[in-house]
């Protein structure tokens, strides 16, 4: 019997007659309900026509979790007063609950994706919605792409809604083809916000490291909110880790402690979306920010924190990061606390704060590894994406690097088609490396043995289980936790799709949950018999088994030991064991997981297997090579053969004959490492440098800039051949004549380089007759004239040099400094009183006469002149 009261007690009734105009009059529309007004749950059903008496109509529901899912389809079923399998069901990755009947099936998106690969018309579908848009997973987005392709070519009767409590409803619109945007008022009940910043500053989160300090101080602000609030409470927390860590803290509450995440238990998920007679505190992860009601619920306490995949191409790691939630976010979990009555959200975290945070979270395909959509794409036949309607296109280095990706494990053609090959991988429901992993492992392991260890990678091991990858095989085969049995679960599906020749199980049957269609498989996923293994493939023991599919996934990280637990993995990325692992002494590991600590250049190695070389080398064979090295390495070049695996190399042998062209690079190298020094330089050769620079700043044009290591080592053809090419070894360089070699860049194509002595002389007559160096090594200066002070007398003007005057260093008898001056006349009406004062006394024996301007000019003493 349906519920009505509780129907009729939904806000978004209200804007139910304006969705359904939009809908018949555009086919799409993006619809805004704040949480709990009954968006995921009335508005599917009335669609369906299964209540308000519409016209019946089938309606796929996309959710972005498991958890959401299911609890969708329970509350749906329930308002109906029936039991999920009926007019309402579900199907997520390894469960189905659905039957002939099912009019309202909801669906996790991955599950959708899978779909409209197998079947792009979508037949029978009269209705698709997205639910929880605003989260922006990158599943989402593509579904959303691949519905309205099908809406333009296929099917424009498809009708499509976008429904979010906070999101961009004008970039939704927009991609929708200008759908109406529609808006339901929410429940009006007013939660109070309480600002609950730690007293001592805490360490921003790193990486996945959270300080225990904060967490410490979520976990006071849950007992502060026990004492001064009634209702249950829920917090927020990034991970299954940080909420481990803050329920151990709260030992002693007068409250239930639930953990509430994707790997939790269906019972603990059960038990926190039923109603309690007593008192709780929920730790929850974000999939109890949307989608869910929590019942009992008054009070949430929000870390702020929350989990976004990151990638590193140059180390070649993937992994999720803790960041600092967003506004949407924040309201989103808020919003848990005023669902059935008023309430309190304590946020650990300042006032001041709250506008510095990001509006909506970060889209998954900006940030996210894009292997398994760039797949998609390709089988959709759009491999560059650039025909998809995304609300943010996908950078075009992670699609470059994930196409490197897809090429090496078969699944695109270099020029981006899809292979029959990768049409298989995509729809198995698995990352690509892992794909690739179940498909080349099953041949030589089986189909059992390669789905259970590929399983094992499709969702991380809990901590608990090791860094040991054919250990926690073990452990989950004999295990009876809710790990345990989700993996015996998946491994079951892969397996299946193995034994289907074209990889289309999407979810083995399960036993009859008590509904008329429970139970029944996707239709094409009827058990086949099971394939004979390989033959020998029984005979491979765990630990080379689990190592071999370790490394067929990630080729990459195969990584070599140096030595006390440090490893050099193929992508050129340092990683280490931690100090109690018992993979230390390994040769070989294939590593499956593994991050990177702050502030750290290593990797930290999570999971790993043992593998022998033979098996490194035949899973990582792409990246295997036979090349020359020739380098500057240790102040001289270095030629080697060497066979490498990535980074690692494998085996090393001098080079006798090295190829020219690469000596001349490493003799660059060495140059640009060095320095020109390493050149032969004579004082001729330093001066005519610091002549040609002086006219570069001087006069430009055709003088060539030499004052620049850089600069001259881009025009090495132009100056240093053919010595450079003839050279072999730093002594070669060495022998080098700079001077000469420079002469090649003066402009003598333009008449100039003759000039050179004019313009720019190495020596300067004084009026004495001596012929005086100039130097012009000055950067930015003026030629230098040094030269002793009686053999200018006479010399009323400065002498210039291209124009400029040069800076006259006036010295004593001696040689010493008496005075520098770049105006000659000023200086003999004025300086040149002060210097003959003091030096007249001593240095009797030479002239110093009143008017210098009209002394003779001599470099001789008195006694010499007058002779």
């Amino acid at each position: 019997m349906i519920r009505q009261a509780a129907l009729d007690a939904l806000p978004v009734r209200e804007a139910l007659p304006e969705l359904v105009s939009a809908l018949d009059g555009h086919g799409a529309a993006v619809l805004c309900a704040p949480p709990g007004t009954g968006k995921t749950t009335l508005v599917p059903l009335v669609l369906a026509g299964l209540v308000g008496g519409g016209p019946r109509r089938r309606v796929i529901v996309a959710e972005p979790r498991r958890i959401a899912a299911r609890a969708a389809a329970r509350r749906m079923a329930w308002l109906l007063g029936e039991r999920v399998g009926g007019a309402v069901g579900f199907t997520v990755r390894g469960e189905r609950v659905a039957g002939p009947g099912t009019v309202v099936e909801v669906v996790t998106t991955g599950v959708l994706l899978q779909r409209l690969q197998r079947d792009q018309e979508l037949a029978g579908v009269d209705v698709v919605v997205l639910d929880e848009c605003h989260e922006r997973h990158l599943d989402a987005d593509t579904v959303a792409a691949f519905l309205l392709d099908v809406r333009e070519t296929l099917r424009p009767e498809l009708r499509l809604v976008a429904a979010s409590a906070t999101t961009d409803s004008a970039g939704w619109a927009r991609v929708l083809g200008g759908a109406p945007v529609v808006e339901a008022a929410g429940v009006s009940y007013p939660v109070e916000t309480v600002w609950a910043p730690a007293a001592r500053p805490v360490r921003p989160p790193h990486g996945m490291r959270v300080d225990p300090a904060q967490l410490a101080h979520v976990a006071s602000v849950v007992r502060r909110a026990l004492a001064e609030r009634s209702g249950d409470v829920l917090c927020f927390l990034p991970g299954v880790g940080e909420i481990a860590r803050v329920a151990g803290q709260l030992g002693g509450v007068d409250a239930e402690v639930l953990q509430v995440h994707g790997r939790a238990p269906a019972a603990v998920q059960d038990a926190a979306l039923t109603a309690s007679d007593h008192r709780r505190v929920i730790l929850a992860t974000a999939v109890a920010e949307s989608s869910l009601t929590v019942p009992g619920v008054r009070v949430v306490v929000d870390s702020g924190l929350a989990r976004e995949p990151r990638v590193d191409h140059a180390r070649g790691l993937g992994a999720l990061a803790t960041v600092r939630a967003s506004r949407a976010a924040g309201r989103q979990r808020a919003g848990r606390a005023g669902r059935e009555a008023p309430g309190t959200v304590y946020r650990c975290w300042a006032e001041a704060e709250d506008g510095r945070l990001a509006a909506f979270p970060s889209p998954e395909i900006r940030i996210a590894d894009l292997a398994q959509f760039a797949l998609q794409a390709a089988c959709w036949g759009d491999p560059d994406a650039a025909g998809l309607a995304l609300l943010d296109p996908p950078p075009a280095g992670a699609m470059a690097a994930a196409r490197e990706v897809l090429v090496a494990v078969g699944a695109v053609s270099a020029a981006g088609g899809v292979t029959p090959r990768g049409q298989r991988m995509a729809r198995l429901g698995l990352h690509p490396r892992l794909a690739r992993a179940l498909l080349d492992g099953s041949a030589a392991l089986g189909a059992r043995r390669a789905a259970e260890v590929v399983a094992l990678l499709s969702e991380e091991p809990p901590r608990e289980y090791g860094d040991d990858l054919a250990a926690a095989w073990r452990r989950a085969r004999a295990g009876g936790d809710a790990y345990a049995a989700r993996w015996r679960t998946e491994a079951h599906r892969l397996e299946r799709a193995l034994q289907d020749p074209a990889g289309l199980s999407a979810a083995p049957p399960l036993p009859d949950t008590g509904g008329s269609a429970s139970g029944s498989p996707v239709p094409g996923s009827a058990p086949r018999p099971a394939a004979a293994p390989p033959p020998g493939a029984g005979r491979v023991p765990d630990d080379a088994a689990a190592g071999l599919i370790a490394a067929l996934a990630f080729p990459e990280r195969i990584a070599r030991s140096k030595g006390s637990g440090a490893f050099l993995m193929a992508s050129g990325t340092g990683a280490d064991l931690g100090d109690g692992s018992a993979l230390r002494h390994a040769p070989w590991l294939a590593v499956a997981v593994a991050d990177r600590p702050p502030h750290s250049a290593a990797a930290r190695i999570r999971l790993a297997a043992v593998v022998d070389e033979d098996t490194a080398l035949t899973a990582a064979a792409h990246l295997r090579a036979d090349a020359d090295e020739v380098h500057w390495e240790g102040g001289d070049v270095v030629a080697r053969a060497v066979q490498r695996l990535g980074a690692i190399e494998l085996a090393v042998r001098p080079l006798r004959a090295p190829g020219p062209a690469l000596v001349r690079a490493a003799l660059l190298d060495g140059l640009r490492a060095e320095g020109l020094a390493l050149l032969r330089w004579t004082p001729d050769a330093r001066a005519l440098r610091a002549r040609l620079g002086f006219l570069h700043r001087t006069l430009g044009g055709a003088w060539p800039d030499v004052a620049d290591d850089a600069v001259l080592l881009e025009r090495a053809d132009d100056w240093l051949e053919p010595e450079l090419s003839r050279a072999r070894r730093r002594a070669d360089l060495a022998r080098i004549d700079a001077g000469q070699a420079l002469n090649r860049l003066l402009p003598w194509a333009t008449g100039e380089a003759v000039r050179l002595d004019e313009l720019a002389p190495e020596r300067l007559e004084v009026p004495s007759g001596s012929r005086i160096r100039l130097d012009y090594s000055a950067e930015h200066g003026q030629p230098v004239l040094a030269v002793k002070l009686q053999e200018l007398f006479g010399l009323a003007e400065t002498p210039r040099v291209a124009g400029i005057p040069v800076l006259v260093h006036l010295l004593s008898p001696a040689g010493r400094p008496a005075a520098v001056t770049a105006d000659l006349a000023s200086f003999w009406q004025g300086g040149y009183r002060a210097v003959r004062a003091e030096l007249r006394g001593r240095y009797p024996k030479h002239p110093w006469p009143e008017d210098p301007a009209t002394a003779e000019p001599t470099r001789h003493t008195n006694a010499r002149l007058r002779r």
